[in-house]
């Protein structure tokens, strides 16, 4: 398995011969409902969009993982697996082979890699987005990802796991509490997966944020802190933050 950090929650992801679009957002900047005062990414310059992808794999609908500019500029012919949200936002773009995953639904790519859909991200008080369980089916490697540190219980069934995709860092808001759970949410599913390597997502890689949400979103943690916490509890798994554009190979 091969790992391409993209920035934020994005990633390429090449496994069992096949290469697989994860949560893109690699043009323009990054807003919610178009709200540029309360929230903007910029990028430091667009990150070109990768050849010969096979498959996009969105976990949510949100523009942070399926980014309305980023996905006009991908071939509309390119299967897609998402979660309902996300399978709305690229249907109305005009994608013309959309699987949705509900939790607990899995879809074969070619078979060679399975996907399983798995309970991920709150997001508002009823809606809970995907994480996803890949499996390369030859070799038996399997890697999880969940973008926002929301790890469901049902995830203690599959393990142990090669390679965890989550975040390491805790970002939240006072008074409102986590939007991303870092740290302690980390370990716990280390405890659980018991995986070889950790790979942090959502941090920031080569992006400026910006706006009011911004001036009070409060960041605990390191990559550091972090490895150092794993040793403490007897754990093996190693952290590996690759730079933006830097390849993983497992």
């Amino acid at each position: 398995m091969y790992f391409t950090w993209l920035d934020s929650n994005s990633w390429l992801i090449e496994i069992g011969g096949h290469r697989i679009l994860l949560d893109p957002w690699l043009v323009d900047s990054l807003t919610f409902n178009n709200l540029d005062w309360l929230f903007k990414g910029s990028r430091l310059q667009d990150r070109p969009i990768p050849e010969s992808i096979d498959l996009i794999l969105l976990s949510q609908g949100l523009e942070d993982h399926a980014h309305p500019p980023t996905l006009k500029q991908l071939k509309k012919n390119i299967p897609v697996v998402a979660s309902i949200n996300a399978a709305k936002v690229v249907k109305e773009l005009g994608y013309t082979n959309v699987t949705t995953l509900n939790h607990g639904e899995t879809f074969s790519l070619n078979n060679q890699v399975e996907i399983q859909a798995l309970p991920g991200s709150p997001i508002g008080p009823t809606l809970l987005e995907n994480a996803y369980f890949l499996k390369e089916l030859v070799s038996g490697l399997t890697l999880y990802y969940e973008p926002h540190g929301y790890h469901s219980p049902q995830l203690k069934q599959l393990a142990p796991i090669n390679v965890v995709i989550t975040p390491i860092i805790d970002l939240g808001l006072p008074i409102l509490g986590p939007i991303i759970k870092g740290m302690s949410s980390a370990l716990e599913v280390a405890r659980w997966l018991q995986p070889q390597i950790m790979l942090p997502t959502a941090a920031g890689g080569d992006v400026l944020f910006e706006g009011l949400l911004n001036k009070f979103l409060q960041a605990t943690g390191s990559i550091e802190e972090f490895q150092v916490l794993l040793e403490k509890n007897n754990l093996a798994t190693r952290v590996i933050a690759p730079k933006p554009g830097e390849q993983v190979t497992f």
